[in-house]
């Protein structure tokens, strides 16, 4: 794993003492045995409660006239699995998951679950490697956009699509996979946003969550606000 570990190494944005760390951090149960390691579990549980402390405190600091019950949700949906999911697939590290022959024949390697807990996994892993300061600088680059979205900052189509439902007494939209094509590295990924009475708007992007904004803005586009 060495060109590809110094590849992580860049996108994390620290270079590790301990480079075994890594290759733990990315490999899942079924390929434990094969690559000798006892996969990402260990270094998942450390990140979590890491990433749990460092999330928290950036909720607590944006949001100081906040009630004890917005913080949590606010907090909940951060570190939601689709959340880490996406940041995931977003930073292209999906491509250095290390799963067993039947689940890499399955795409398990960009399943939502699996690639949240590798990055809990990966945030365990700076910690162990160089303190609390390194993965709290890690989190704070990859979750500061939606923080910001999170805090009204900034809404973004998603966000507006469900408020204009809203407004107009119809049910939330719902966003339905169709399509996933090309290579692991590069997949291309087209969704279908439906709202009850209209037509369904489809778009395609370089992950779920990008292709389901364009589907939400394309949507926006064609109705009155």
């Amino acid at each position: 794993m060495s060109a590809e570990t110094g590849e992580l190494e860049t996108i994390l944005g620290h270079a590790f003492t301990d480079r075994s760390l890594l290759g733990q951090a990315v490999t899942h149960r079924s390929a434990a045995c094969v690559v000798d390691s006892r996969g990402y579990q260990r270094l998942e549980f450390l990140g979590d409660h890491v990433l749990g402390a460092i999330v928290a405190t950036m909720v607590f600091h944006d949001h100081m006239n906040a009630t004890e019950g917005e913080l949590s949700r606010r907090y909940a949906k951060l570190v939601a699995n689709q959340t880490l999911g996406d940041i995931a697939l977003e930073l292209g590290i999906d491509r250095f998951v290390v799963v067993g022959p039947h689940e890499r024949k399955g795409g398990m390697r960009r399943n939502v679950s699996i690639l949240a807990d590798v990055i809990e996994a990966l945030i365990g892993a700076l910690f162990l490697d160089a303190g609390y300061a390194a993965a709290e600088s890690f989190v704070h680059r990859c979750w500061k956009t939606r923080l910001r979205l999170e805090s009204g900052g900034a809404r973004d189509d998603k966000t507006r699509l469900q408020e204009w439902a809203l407004r107009q007494g119809l049910a939330l939209p719902g966003y339905r996979l169709l399509d996933m094509t090309g290579p692991d590295h590069a997949p291309l990924i087209t969704v279908e946003v439906h709202i009850e009475g209209f037509a369904g708007v489809r778009a395609s992007g370089r992950t779920r969550r990008a292709a389901e904004q364009l589907a939400a803005r394309t949507f926006l586009m064609d109705v009155p606000r």
